[in-house]
């Protein structure tokens, strides 16, 4: 039964014999261009490269493979096996290709990247995080070199200045946070001339399944610093102190609300006032709330740790500290407030990008995974890509032994103890992979106190993350990690010295035993974990734990009576098997539903970023801003250019009855028509010049080139603030839209009702605004003040974390509740 969800997936979205036998049949005929790449200097690449037509000729690409197969093995001392280069060709197509852990498929990548560029493309290579970017584009950069491919990364750590010069290379590596981020940053930029994020061109996603799909629940937002309210530290200090009679969590743990007995509670400790009357209930109740979230929902060491005197958030996913990231709407402050901390300034959305529409902006997508299949449907759903598996070069002999599932937590902690201090008695490595950082020291206490020495890698000290991966694989390790447990890194058997005795030693004690504390919500993320063993044909082993107090079956699944176990130690056997199993399977569909949701709410919101994208892009490398607003206020332009209004020059005409004298002195010839039209705009009389210091100074026309950049600058002000604005409308609709469904309404149906209808008025409402600050604005030579209209753009941007699963009220929860209704 445990394979029947991966045989689903495989029948949605795999195509693992999709042209394959083409792919082959190029890659056998590379063979006979073996002796002719071997024989070429090394300065002679880059040009019988550049000779090839490896779009339309598949003899070309034998050449290619040829080639690129020789470089490989003078530049960076790999051979590419025929499994890589098959997987290279299949990334040229488009697809996205499963190649097990260990089989290489940095160097597939690289391969493919030569052959987009080739093709007359630049590439950006996407990956998880900015390690695995940054160290790939140097080990990769002697075969870039080899064909006169320019190449670097963008890191968190990169300038301004730097990141240009990634952009500008033939091909980039980067994580999709930075280079999603420079792409929102882009949208604040003021000239041309700021732009760093380059038109999208053909994008190669390693680890394909955590960026579309892992990634892609979480949306990119980029938020600027505003002034608000600091926590009121006596309500947090009242809902410190609260029971648990005082509130209830809802069962995903997304929510948390007052009970009648916790707000008859708030209100005595704060003096006796109604949290519900009109004075109270927009600000303290809201505070309350605040405060609660803080309190009950965010736990230390799962959703966020302490460190440097700062609240650092952790990506769920990925097990990392989430660099610049924090929580919006006051929640950082009152999370920094419960732990004694400073509090950080709050912010406000200035511009926001899922991952699925962050990626639709490239016109050509393929990319790289362990565990594709598993994700096959997503991808055709929702990147309408197609999966090919790509075979191992050497069969995969890694043992996975059947779960031990356990009735309580604590049952099954003693049992992974107990097994982990077997295997480690005998001297094989052990990986043992945990859900949170809380959990990964838990059970590091434990190991200790039975004597199991361990090293643990968790979001405290991913920056170490390289140094134990690299001796995870050695005789007796004991290493506990966090779902971050080196994905994008191979675990070398024997240490990172590279000790042929040491490797051959942990061979024979059976390789890398990999311990998971309890299934995934997919079966995908078990794989994940489990594919850190038995890589290239080593011997391996790997097992689960899980008990039924775990998160995947408390979420999923719901009992009349809880399950007995028969046994002395809390086993449960293949009946706790089986309920594990459901429960994944349920969780799966879950999460299915909400990447439907998630995508089909965003769909209509990206659509119309797409539509102001374009128009600030216009506005931005164009003169489209002065043109209009010339066109809506020609009196401000002629004042600020020193010209006639139309209307003006129209009253200066001469009327065909009144002789030639009579024409106004500034017109006749040789006359400086602008210094006259200045002092018409100024107030004076143009023939009284002479008239004395009480007049009022002529105005100093504003050269054309200032003046379109201030209109630009305005322009662009008003036309983010709306866009702002309508994004927190989009927030404030999208977080209340489930109520529509009690009305019998469809609420995705009123949710594009409403938002289509707010975004109407936007344009009118930003270029009316425009054209007041247009009026009313110190513009000078030097430039525009925006200031001087109380118009001030955030200085400090940051991003924020945030959770967009916000429609798991209808399907989601439809289907976790179908077990419990049988049961």
């Amino acid at each position: 039964m445990g394979k029947l969800s991966n045989s689903m997936w495989r029948l949605l979205g795999a195509q693992s014999t999709r042209n394959q036998s083409k792919s082959l049949g190029v890659i056998k005929d590379a063979e006979a261009h073996t002796d002719w790449a071997a024989e070429l200097a090394d300065d002679a690449f880059s040009a019988e490269a550049e000779k090839l037509d490896i779009t339309e000729k598949p003899a070309d690409r034998a050449k290619f493979l040829a080639l690129v197969r020789e470089a490989a093995d003078r530049a960076i001392d790999l051979r590419p096996f025929d499994v890589q280069l098959q997987g290279a060709l299949r990334l040229l197509e488009g697809d996205i290709v499963e190649m097990a852990t260990g089989e290489g498929k940095t160097l597939a990548g690289a391969i493919a990247a030569i052959g987009h560029v080739l093709q007359g493309h630049q590439v950006h290579v996407i990956s998880v995080n900015d390690y695995l970017a940054t160290r790939d584009a140097e080990w990769m950069k002697p075969l870039f070199d080899v064909f006169g491919i320019t190449v670097h990364a963008v890191s968190e750590n990169s300038d301004r200045e730097e990141r240009r010069r990634a952009y500008a290379a033939d091909v980039t590596y980067g994580s999709v946070n930075e280079i999603g981020f420079d792409v929102l940053r882009d949208q604040l930029a003021l000239s041309e001339s700021d732009l760093v994020s380059p038109k999208p061109d053909v994008a190669i996603i390693d680890e394909a399944d955590s960026v579309l799909v892992d990634e892609a629940l979480v949306p990119l937002v980029l938020a600027g610093s505003t002034e608000t309210e600091v926590p009121d530290a006596a309500i947090h200090d009242v809902v410190s102190r609260m029971k648990n009679k005082h509130y209830e969590v809802d069962a995903e743990g997304r929510n948390v609300t007052l009970t009648d007995e916790g707000a008859a509670f708030v209100e005595e400790e704060l003096g006796g006032i109604n949290l519900y009357s009109e004075e109270h209930v927009g600000s303290t109740l809201v505070h309350v709330s605040i405060a609660m979230h803080a309190h009950y929902l965010l736990e230390r060491d799962i959703h966020y740790i302490v460190r440097d005197g700062g609240v650092h958030l952790i990506n769920a996913s990925r097990g990392r500290v989430a660099q610049l990231q924090r929580w919006p709407d006051g929640v950082q402050a009152a999370v920094e407030l419960k732990e004694g901390l400073a509090q950080t300034d709050s912010g406000e959305v200035i511009d926001t990008i899922t991952v699925q529409a962050l990626i639709g902006r490239y016109p050509k997508v393929c990319g790289m995974t362990g565990t594709a299949l598993a994700a096959g449907e997503q991808f055709r759903q929702f990147y309408e890509l197609r999966v090919s598996q790509i075979p191992p070069n050497t069969p995969n002999v890694r043992t996975d032994l059947p779960d031990r599932v356990y009735d309580t937590k604590a049952n099954k902690v003693e049992a992974i103890v107990a097994y982990v201090k077997e295997i480690h008695e005998t001297g094989q490595p052990v990986l043992i992979g945990t859900h949170d950082v809380a959990e990964s020291e838990e059970l590091a206490y434990f190991l200790d106190k039975a004597g199991v020495p361990s090293v643990v890698l968790n979001a405290k000290n991913d920056a170490e993350e390289a140094k134990i991966i690299a001796e995870a694989g050695a005789r007796g390790a004991v290493t506990v990690s966090t779902q971050m447990a080196g994905r994008g890194t191979d675990i070398r058997l024997g240490g990172s010295k590279d000790d042929a005795d040491a490797h051959d030693e942990v061979i024979e004690l059976g390789g890398l035993c990999v311990v998971g504390t309890g299934r995934h919500d997919t079966e995908r993320l078990d794989s994940q974990l489990r594919g850190r063993a038995g890589r290239q044909g080593d011997p391996g082993t790997s097992v689960f734990f899980s008990s039924l107090e775990d998160p995947v079956v408390t979420k999923n699944l719901a009992f009349k009576r809880d399950p007995v176990s028969p046994n002395e130690d809390g086993s449960m056997g293949s009946k706790g098997i089986d309920l594990i199993e459901q429960a994944q399977r349920i969780a799966e569909g879950v999460m299915l539903e909400l990447h439907a949701n998630t995508w089909r709410y965003n769909k209509l919101v990206n659509q119309q970023r797409d539509i102001i994208v374009e128009r600030r892009m216009q506005i931005l490398t164009t003169d489209t801003a002065l043109d209009e607003l010339a066109d809506l206020e020609p009196e401000r332009y002629a004042q600020l250019t020193g010209e006639k209004t139309p209307a003006e020059s129209q009253t200066d005409k001469p009327e065909t009855d009144k002789p030639e004298t009579d024409k106004p002195e500034t017109d006749k010839p040789g006359t400086d028509k602008t210094e006259a039209s200045v002092s018409d705009v100024a107030g004076t009389d143009a023939t009284a010049t002479d008239a004395g210091a009480d007049e009022a100074p002529a105005v100093s026309p504003v050269p054309r080139e200032v003046l379109s950049q201030a209109a630009r600058e305005i322009v662009l002000y008003h036309l983010d603030r709306a866009w702002a604005d309508h994004l927190a409308f989009v927030s404030d609709v999208r977080a209340s839209i489930h109520l529509r469904s009690l009305g019998k309404e469809s609420p995705l149906d009123e949710f594009h009702r409403l938002i289509l209808a707010e975004f109407a008025d936007l344009p009118g409402t930003a270029l009316t605004k425009a054209r007041e600050t247009f009026r009313e604005a110190d513009i000078t030579p030097e430039g525009v003040d925006l200031g001087s209209a109380d118009l001030h753009r955030s200085t400090t941007t940051w991003t924020y974390m945030v959770h967009d699963n916000l429609f798991s009220s209808g399907g989601a929860k439809t289907l976790q509740g179908i077990i419990g209704i049988f049961r």
